[in-house]
């Protein structure tokens, strides 16, 4: 069963298209906004993962420039 949001339908009806059209339309986008808010759930963790991994590259970078300076 598909969902529709309703003032998407009340809008397309009120702008003269067929019942159908407006009730195919407004489910599409229902669908498009549950796939975009799928998409943001997924990209929460890969910020972290970048966030870690640039820490991380940042410490080592900095170990190493620590014990070349040492060494010379």
């Amino acid at each position: 069963m598909t969902t529709m949001i309703a003032e998407v339908y009340d809008a397309f009806k009120s702008a003269g298209a067929d019942d159908d059209k407006a009730l195919a339309a407004a489910s599409a986008i229902a669908d498009y906004q549950r796939d975009i808010a799928e998409l943001k759930g997924d990209v929460k963790p890969i910020k972290w993962i970048v966030g870690f991994n640039l820490a991380f590259s940042v410490t080592v970078l900095f170990l190493i420039v620590r014990v070349v300076a040492t060494a010379a």
